[in-house]
């Protein structure tokens, strides 16, 4: 292998940093819309408040939007809050406190807005905002960091619902190199901060150079940026200029954080330095060493004079919080005190027996209860109430007590326990968000009451919210983290003077979580086994889905395995054998009797069971009744039995069923007919009724079905709600036009307010529209506006409005797959399609021969809208080629419909605008959404089944189902798309949900086999995560996982933090061999009673039960005090007494006792008993022997147990009783990883790189081959197998991943002795473990010979990472790699990136400054090339041409990869 292809297949998900702020709407906005929100209370409740008060007391603030970064994903979330509906008037007494905010809202969830994926990690993050106070209409921007020295600053547009650059700064390269002033390495990336008033924000970069970003004014707007601000005139804080400040300069060494405080006229920026560094054995000399100085910074003066400092600040100060208004000045965190500093006042309070004073000063008041600060978060709740997030996930309230003039003192008090956070922030003035690498990150809502009675009774109310709440309970379900240490609502009282009166009032905080967002990190392990429901026949692909990741992943409390499958395999109820499906459908029948309750039937309707099942075969069609049990009725039911049959469906508030075959329909009532129609009558010769078109497809939306048929034409038929009939008719704009439709379908706009509704001018017009659809018997009234959307031949799309066909939207070119489509009717207008006519121009003239476009078509289309108060619809096409389009609505009141305000009053008053347009929806706007999936089937031209399925309840969640040959599950979380495949029944015919008494919210799909499969969705996984997820809670801090296939056990080796006496820790660390005893006088008695907190190893071995769900402990083998086990692996080892082989469970581990004390380790062997049931224990141990250093690896290699033992490796034989070592080799420092092929060893040092063994039986002799000479800090190592070419992967510190290979021959390998490079690659994570997966062969090594076996001998290594992400390096042949080489070089330039960062230079190896040779770049990134299938049709064939290749040819090599690593 000389070439292969880096894929992530899951995304990082442990979130380091998060931010509020005013992105998608602005303070003043959302306070408008909430107002407005008010006036819509039905009159009930509007009576006891009066319009012009609401907004003062309004129950909760305007909400900011989350941002948050994970590695190198940037998301943003908008937090919807769930007024609680039936709301009691609130008490009087309450209005006056800073709100119940409890009261009045049920939930709140967060709802995605944007997700990017960045060419590179985010180190730091700050909103640039105006502050909240004034109810600006500016909006926020984002200013992110990436290292070295690159800044950007990023907006909202509302005009492509996205993120956009607004200024870039990069501080890098040749001009800039003179900041860095010789260091090559730096301790830490760039950290940007904000000053609150978004007049400026400062970035420190190189450690010591402060640059400063100067914020344009308001009405600025930058240079060359011509475009207005959007309507209604919010505009973002955009970035002028910047400068840079040398701080060094100023008199700063080593400078630790800055901040911007609140107060000052101008931007004030204080600095935390340590003028002269100490360090641990100088501390009792030296230990107040830091200061802090403040600068007034001159923005247009470009002066930064000292207004005041503080100095003798301990030498642990670490992070500085600014205060906010009206108190001001800065919080210094130190691990053991906390400091508080303005101008005029300061004070002090210490947490723990460790805070000193500087000498001569008076004694510092102390906090009730100890507690270390150090790697804290915090932020504000109340502008005198800060929350501390500590490191061992305790949540700690921090009182300011402020007299009105200073800060009196400081009052620390202890609150819940929860998530070990990486970020917190708070979002509004009722919420928090605490963001984890390390757990799940929590939303929590959080209320301030001052008066008992009221707190009282915000803790009932909100006792009753968690328990009927059924998010709260999914919440429950799904997260394993601490949430139980959160949930429940706590009080907490701090005692506060409140100026200009002499008693203290009591502030009672009471939190309750409201939504978790999941987290897999940070994978430290994992292994490969089969899942419960494995298949053993499974074959090919199919195979694939029987195994399932079984992950390390968190810390401490937050510790869990994680179980992740990559493809969903249903829970099967039954199974019956039926070839010859075409499709299925449920339907259900509801009598006439049930039409007067209105209000019930709705209520009802999501759990009314299917009454039908409708199964259509080649030549028949099967009816069969869904009651208890699936009894076949095709004979006793007026159903059309004799042919196929197209769709079936409900109409009428399911009181009818209709049935479309391919020559007429039928209406049912239940299973007698109604009505039946034939279709091709109304033709003028009756002769030719032979050859009349049949029908194709069918859409069908209460009261319509849409038909269209095989000769491209369109016919509807049209239903009467009041007899229950439906009449066939051709809508005139249909009847005369040529064109011919390639696929159509109908969009049902339900809900009381219709969502396209809003989007056209004419919305003050929208009630007249909903009466034209109403039945006589108005129960239609509210059901929503109906849509057809028709797509041509020619690529167009036009949406009309039903029943009148007027046209309201079209788009031209449909499927060239654009990044956003606008009505053509505005741009028009516009002119801005002026580009878009002037490209295609250009391609229709080359005369050079490309692939041809004329025939793709879309041959299905599909538009829904789910559930959801504030959802919005997605738009699906199909095209012939297998590519999957998928568009979001997203409303966008364009700058032509501001301006011409009088357009929306009277149609006649706009200019240039014929009358008719006056209904068109044009401020609809669509974004493409990249949907990660590899179904790429070509379909015929004649007729396809229909592939997309809409579900609205599988198993608790909505989406849709995409058959075929590789079946996928699109699953609507928060308003995001995760794509999850199934794999297990290979390809999939027909889907349809059905839910009756046995199969409660299931589902029946037809596999292409011929068997018919009703099945659950498993419900102990949470979908809403890139991949299928199951989080066992472990509570402890899991290192290693292994898998012992034979009876599917786990070996777990679990550390659990527990609290012991001092003595007795300090008596655990006595040197046994020497008998030294500490001397303990030289400690004070009342020390000793002390207790500390340390780390207990066990090695636990835990069984999935067969149920699923909750996985079963089998057996614990504790280590002994202060012995970590480092190492678990299964290993055969071949016993020389009895002459076979065993199967023993090994551990490795290493006594940690300080640096005083010789290192030590034990190997410990066991064996798993045969029969468990008659013996207690699952395990025995059958060896055991304590070596010098530490055991950090161990390997079978050819039946001999490979131990690594500190510098040493030794090779041994086993007798049954007893290990004899044969060979040994002495490695450099500590090996960190053993891998074994054959008789080949591979072993990854610490600090020394890779080496290269060789085990010789003969001469009984380990020698080494090859090494590299460089140095290396080695993660993890495997070797890579490409047929037969074997290569050497190792991952580093750095995050970067190389591949060597041993070529003794080649004259640069100095004989052999040196490994040489074959690719280098930056992987932007720390890869922690690399899994060696036989790849499953694809289609193009099919074509060379006809039978091949089902694998080949091609390996791709499967790899996991610290920040949750999952991805795979997989060999490539050189034709497929220079191919995706050339395709890569041309996207960097021509795909527009996020941030305006540049994926090559994210990709180059970071040697952090040590001397790195460069080496072959023969590695391509599919992070990259995936933006390739996002681009629209024609930049992809041209740039298809201009590399000398075809589309096609590379979206082969694209799904071939993608199919051969489908490992799970």
């Amino acid at each position: 292998m000389s070439y292969a292809a880096f894929k992530m297949m899951h995304w990082p998900t442990g979130i380091e940093n998060c931010a509020a702020g005013f992105l998608t709407h602005s303070p003043s906005g959302a306070a408008a819309a909430a107002a407005s929100a008010a006036a819509h209370i039905p009159p009930l409740q509007s009576d006891d408040i009066e319009a012009a008060e609401w907004p003062a007391n309004r129950r909760i603030d305007p909400i900011p939007n989350l941002i948050v970064t994970a590695g190198n994903v940037l998301e943003v979330y908008v937090v919807r809050a769930q007024e609680d509906e039936a709301r009691a008037p609130r008490p009087s007494g309450e209005q006056q406190c800073s709100g119940g905010f409890i009261d009045g809202l049920s939930g709140a969830r967060l709802e995605l807005v944007c997700s990017y994926r960045l060419h590179g990690n985010v180190e730091c993050m700050a909103v640039l905002s105006v502050g909240v106070d004034n109810r600006s209409n500016r909006r926020d921007s984002i200013v992110l960091a990436f290292r070295d020295a690159k800044i950007t600053v990023l907006e909202y547009d509302d005009s492509i619902h996205g993120l956009r650059s607004s200024s870039m700064h990069c501080f890098e390269g040749p001009d800039w190199q003179y900041l860095k002033r010789g260091r090559e390495s730096f301790a830490r990336g760039p950290v940007v901060k904000a000053d609150p008033l978004g007049r400026c924000s400062g970035a420190l970069i190189y450690g010591l150079q402060m640059i400063i970003l100067k914020a344009a004014q308001a009405g600025q707007n930058l240079v060359g940026d011509d475009e207005p601000a959007s309507a209604g005139g919010t505009s973002s804080i955009r970035i002028e200029s910047s400068y840079v400040i040398n701080l060094r300069d100023l008199d700063m060494n080593h400078v630790k954080d800055f901040t911007f405080v609140h107060g000052y006229i101008e931007p004030v920026m204080i600095i935390l330095q340590e003028r002269e560094p100490t360090w641990a054995g100088r501390i009792s000399w030296k230990h107040h060493t830091c200061v802090i100085s403040a600068l007034s910074i001159s923005t247009t003066l470009k002066q930064h004079p000292m207004i005041w400092s503080a100095a003798n600040l301990p030498h642990d100060a670490y992070k500085l919080l600014a205060v906010p208004s009206p108190i001001g000045g800065v919080l210094v965190i130190c691990a053991n005190s906390i400091h508080y500093h303005s101008q005029s006042a300061s004070c002090s309070l210490g947490l723990n027996g460790f805070a000193s004073q500087p000498d001569g000063s008076p004694e510092m008041p102390k906090s009730k209860f100890p507690v270390e600060l150090d790697a804290a978060n915090a932020t504000w709740l109340l502008h005198d109430v800060a929350m501390f997030s500590s490191k061992a996930g305790e949540i700690l309230l921090l009182t300011l007590v402020y007299d009105g003039r200073v800060v009196q003192r400081l009052d620390l008090m202890k609150s819940k326990a929860s998530v070990l956070t990486s970020d917190v922030t708070t979002i509004g003035s009722s919420f928090f968000f605490l963001g984890s690498r390390l757990g799940d990150s929590l939303l929590v809502q959080y209320s301030c009451g001052t008066s008992t009675s009221t707190s009282s009774h915000v803790k009932d109310k909100v006792g009753d919210i968690e328990g009927d709440a059924p998010l709260a309970k999914r919440l429950r379900r799904m997260s394993s983290d601490a949430l139980q240490d959160i949930s429940s609502v706590e009080e907490l009282s701090l005692y506060t003077t409140v100026p200009n009166s002499s008693e203290s009032v009591q502030k009672t905080f009471s939190f309750v979580v409201r939504d978790s967002l999941i987290n897999v990190g940070p994978l430290k392990d994992f292994s490969y086994g089969f899942r419960i429901n494995a298949d053993p026949n499974a074959t090919g692909i199919s195979k694939q889905s029987n195994y399932e990741l079984v992950c390390c992943s968190g810390h401490g409390k937050n510790g869990a395995l994680c179980v992740l499958q990559q493809s969903i395999r249903p829970e099967l109820i039954t199974e019956v054998e039926l070839p010859g499906c075409k499709g299925i459908w449920t339907v259900y029948h509801k009598s006439s009797r049930g039409h007067g309750t209105d209000t019930s039937k709705i209520m009802a309707e999501d759990d009314e069971y299917h009454a039908y099942l409708i199964i259509s075969l080649e030549t028949r069609t099967m009816v069969l009744e869904t009651a208890d049990d699936l009894g076949e009725v095709t004979e006793t039911v007026d159903y059309y039995v004799q042919g196929s049959t197209i769709a079936a469906g409900n109409l009428f508030g399911r009181r009818r069923v209709v049935q479309i075959f391919a020559r007429g329909a039928r209406i049912l009532d239940g299973s007698y007919m109604t009505q039946e129609l034939n279709f091709g009558t109304h033709n003028s010769e009756p002769a030719t009724n032979l050859e009349s078109p049949l029908v194709a497809s069918v859409s069908i939306a209460d009261p319509y079905v849409l038909l269209k048929m095989t000769d491209g034409s369109v016919q509807m038929l049209v239903g009467d709600p009041s007899t229950c009939t439906v009449s066939l008719s051709v809508p005139a704009i249909f009847s005369n036009s040529t064109e011919s439709v390639s696929a159509c379908t109908l969009y049902h706009d339900e809900g009381p307010e219709p969502w396209l509704r809003k989007t056209s001018t004419d919305a003050w017009l929208s009630t007249g529209t909903s009466e034209a659809i109403d039945g006589n018997d108005g129960s239609l009234h509210d059901h929503g506006d109906i849509y057809c959307l028709i797509c041509y031949e020619n690529g167009k799309l036009e949406i009309f409005d039903v029943p009148a066909f007027k046209n309201v939207f079209s788009v031209d070119n449909f499927i060239s797959g654009k990044s956003h489509l606008v009505d053509t009717y505005i741009q028009d207008s516009n002119g801005t399609s002026q580009d878009v006519m002037k490209r295609t121009s250009e391609e229709t003239k080359s005369p050079i021969k490309k692939e041809p476009t004329q025939d793709m078509k879309l041959v299905e289309l599909a538009m829904q809208k789910w559930s959801g108060q504030y959802s919005r619809p997605y738009l699906f096409g199909i095209l012939n080629d297998g590519t999957m389009l998928c568009y979001h609505a997203y409303f966008y009141e364009g700058l032509e419909n501001a301006q011409k305000g009088g357009g929306a009053v009277s149609p006649h008053s706009c200019t240039n605008v014929s009358s008719i347009s006056t209904s068109r929806l044009r401020n609809l706007r669509f974004g493409r959404v990249s949907v990660d999936i590899s179904t790429r089937e070509e379909t015929s031209n004649n007729f396809s089944r229909p592939r997309i399925t809409v579900f609205k309840n599988v198993g608790g969640y909505q989406g849709l189902f995409l058959s075929g040959s590789r079946p996928a599950w699109f699953m609507l979380c928060r308003e995001r798309l995760r794509v999850h495949p199934q794999l297990c029944d290979g390809s999939i015919v027909a889907f349809t949900v059905l839910h009756n008494v046995n199969c409660n919210h299931g589902l029946i799909y037809v596999t292409s086999q011929g068997y018919l499969k009703i099945c659950q969705l498993p419900s102990i996984c949470n979908y809403d995560n890139y991949w299928p997820v199951q989080k066992i809670p472990l509570m402890g801090t899991p290192h290693q996982v292994t898998y012992y296939a034979e009876k599917n056990l786990y070996p777990i080796i679990l550390s659990v933090p527990v609290i012991r006496p001092l003595n007795q820790v300090l008596s655990s660390l006595v040197d046994q061999e020497m008998g030294h005893q500490p001397d303990n006088e030289s400690i004070n008695s009342d020390d000793m009673q002390k207790t500390y907190c340390i780390d207990e190893f066990e090695v636990r071995i835990m069984e999935p039960e067969k149920s699923g769900g909750h996985w079963e402990t089998k057996a614990t083998i504790a280590m002994q005090t202060s012995e970590n086990a480092l190492t678990v692996r299964i290993v055969t080892l071949y016993n020389t007494t009895t002459k076979e082989n065993d199967t023993l469970m090994a551990i490795g581990t290493a006594y940690v006792q300080g640096e005083d004390v010789a290192a030590r380790g034990r190997v410990l062997l066991y064996t798993f008993v045969k029969n468990a049931e008659i013996s207690q224990n699952l395990v025995s141990e059958v060896y055991s022997k304590e070596l010098k250093g530490a055991v950090s690896a161990l390997a079978a290699l050819q039946g001999h147990l490979l131990i690594a033992s500190g510098p040493k490796i030794t090779l041994h034989r086993w007798t049954g009783s007893e290990l004899n070592g044969v060979a040994f080799y002495d490695a450099p420092l500590h090996v960190v990883s053993l891998n074994i092929v054959k008789n080949f060893i591979l072993f990854g040092d610490i600090h020394k790189s890779i080496y290269f063994l060789n085990w010789k039986e003969q001469g009984a002799q380990l020698s080494l081959l090859a090494k590299d000479f460089g140095s290396l800090d080695c993660y993890a190592t495997e070797f890579l197998i490409d047929g037969s070419t074997l290569s050497l992967v190792v991952s580093d510190a750095d995050k970067n991943i190389q591949i060597f290979y041993y070529a003794p021959k080649m004259l640069e390998s100095w004989k052999g002795q040196k490994l040489l490079p074959r690719a280098e690659f930056h992987a932007g994570a720390h890869v922690t473990k690399f899994l060696r997966l036989q790849m499953l062969c694809t289609s193009s090594d099919r074509t060379n010979t006809a039978p091949v076996s089902e694998k080949t001998n091609r390996f791709a290594l499967l790899f996991s990472t610290l920040d949750g992400s999952i991805g795979c390096i997989a060999p490539l042949d050189e034709l497929t790699y220079r191919r995706l080489q050339a395709l890569q070089r041309k996207l960097v330039d021509v795909v527009p990136h996020v941030c305006g960062l540049n994926p090559r230079s994210f990709r180059q190896f970071h040697s952090n400054g040590k001397a790195h040779r460069p080496g072959p770049d023969n590695m391509v990134d599919l992070e990259l090339l995936s933006h390739y299938e996002m681009l629209p049709l024609e930049e992809q064939l041209e740039i298809a041409h201009q590399t000398g290749t075809t589309r096609s040819q590379i979206l082969s090599n694209f799904s071939d990869l993608s199919l051969g690593t489908s490992f799970l």
